[in-house]
């Protein structure tokens, strides 16, 4: 062993050698254990000449080499089950006289991720030599070492080396769980995130797959994940990463024959976090590299979470064993979120901006109007936290218009629904102010009632919001108006025929 870490230097050392253990020598032949397949192939392909010149040393030219490698971890009760291979290649020790001698290759330079303003917890990570030269070609002995051996490269910055340069964990601050709102919509999701974040690597979610569509907080929780990692266990390397990145990191590191320091770097980590799975799909080596360096990781009781845009039997272009090792752990959904959530989530945004909270009336117009996702939720906020500040009013019924107005298309719906109200109001006779009234007159409950019949049917308002707009009514009238007006409409003609005027007063609309 001290020969090899010699060789090739403390960093692939600690990273390849240090968990090997040996487990007999048996004449001339020395039989070791490896924590995963992945580390057998991986010896095999980048360090069977290293490995060979080592036996040589020790046991000479009829030294031989024989895997045990551990294919389950075990538990308390069952001891690890481990399987015995032989190398899969021819074994007789060499002199390493023999060895073709390597050229130096030269350092890489640009840095991807330059002028990034990503901050976060970072850590520094430990470096030692390794070869620039591709292994599994030729490597020069151990008397020309010192010309062939160049730092390791991390693939956030490649113009720098891994040695003394602060890995920062590509984490957003500001993500963290105190503000993530839970609701029916991601309740199980933020319980098993903080599961997670509370025991890394040890709970049986492991990996932790957090799917939903566009805007619905997915990043938002897996970064809360990893801020609490580095809150609670700052030693820890916790790293954030997008499925693009980590892809284009990997064709990066293939043109500039690092991808050993690719490897190595992402097998440090004690924390995955890979945002945006299915952008994996239909790229066969990266998921193949993926692939290998997922297996160590959790094999090692390293913790990784995934993001995708949804679940793991739906993701096409990705390679079924990568499938099968998704489904380990646990699979969470977010869904949009309801009401209440939504309510909360525009409460807590206007009290982290300082700025006093609208009437309730206003609050759940605001909630009731958007309801498609956070992000725009969010963006809505903003833009009425910002009109707030600069004409320094309080946020109004009013503004809030203004700003759907100018900002999101479910005006166009609003519209529908105004147009619903004044027409059946100026068909039957009545004020529409009547509509959203408490009033029991039959003229006006039947009225009322066509009213949030041609609602449902006419616009994408859900029973919640329509029900908002008649008076702050529950769904559950609206419910019972559709019923009864569908009723009637089987029953009564001359009442079919009223609705049927009014239908195509709709259509024409």
């Amino acid at each position: 062993m001290r020969s090899i870490s010699a060789e090739i230097g403390e960093q692939s050392f600690r990273t390849w050698f240090q968990p090997i253990v040996p487990v007999e020598l048996k004449g001339n032949v020395l039989t070791i254990q490896v924590p995963s397949a992945y580390f057998y192939d991986w010896l095999e392909e980048h360090y069977v000449d290293e490995l060979r010149r080592a036996l040589y040393q020790e046991l000479g030219s009829e030294g031989r080499l024989e895997y045990s490698v551990v294919v389950d971890q075990g538990n308390e009760q069952t001891p690890p089950r481990a399987l015995h291979l032989p190398p899969p290649r021819k074994q007789a020790a060499p002199d390493p006289r023999d060895a073709p001698q390597t050229m130096p290759t030269a350092p890489p330079t640009g840095n991807p991720l330059a002028g990034s303003a990503r901050a976060g917890s970072a850590r520094y990570v430990s470096s030692g030599a390794v070869r620039t030269t591709p292994r599994g070609n030729n490597f020069g002995n151990s008397a020309g070492n010192a010309d062939t051996l160049a730092p390791p490269r991390n693939p956030f910055d490649t113009a720098r080396p891994v040695d003394g340069n602060l890995v920062p964990s590509q984490l957003n601050g500001s993500y963290t769980f105190d503000n993530y709102i839970e609701g029916d919509c991601n309740r199980l999701a933020r319980s098993a995130g903080l599961a997670v974040a509370n025991k890394p690597g040890t709970t049986s979610f492991n990996p932790l797959m957090v799917y939903g569509g566009v805007g619905l907080g997915k990043t938002h929780l897996v970064q809360a994940i990893g801020n609490h990692i580095k809150a609670t266990a700052p030693e820890r390397f916790v790293l954030y990463v997008s499925a693009e990145k980590f892809t284009n990191q990997f064709i990066d590191s293939v043109q500039r024959a690092q991808v050993q320091d690719f490897a190595n770097f992402y097998l440090q980590v004690d924390a995955l976090i890979l945002d945006d799975v299915q952008f994996l799909a239909n790229k066969g080596k990266t998921q193949e590299m993926f692939f290998h360096i997922f297996n160590h990781l959790h094999q090692s009781g390293k913790q990784i979470v995934m993001t995708s845009d949804r679940p793991p039997k739906d993701l096409q272009g990705l390679e079924d064993r990568l499938l099968n090792r998704f489904k380990w752990g646990l699979t969470a959904d977010v869904q949009s979120p309801d009401f209440e959530t939504r309510v909360a989530i525009i409460r807590n945004k206007m009290e982290q901006d300082g700025i006093d909270i609208p009437p309730d009336h206003v609050v759940d117009y605001l909630a009731n109007s958007v309801h498609t996702n956070v992000r725009e939720l969010e963006g809505v906020i903003a833009s009425l936290v910002a009109q707030s500040s600069l004409s320094r009013r309080d946020i109004d019924l009013e503004m809030v218009k203004q700003a759907l107005r100018h900002i999101i298309e479910e005006v166009e719906a609003e519209v529908n629904l105004d147009f619903i109200q004044k027409t059946v109001a100026a068909y039957f006779g009545i004020p529409v102010e009547l509509l959203k009234d408490k009033t029991r007159k039959k003229e006006v409950v039947t009225a009322r009632q066509v009213a949030m019949y041609f609602a449902k049917h006419h616009t994408a308002h859900t029973l919640k919001t329509i029900g908002f707009h008649f008076g702050g009514r529950d769904h559950t009238t609206v419910m019972h108006s559709v019923q009864t007006v569908s009723d009637l409409v089987d029953s009564d003609k001359k009442f079919r025929d009223q609705v049927d005027e009014l239908r195509k007063k709709f259509a024409k609309k």
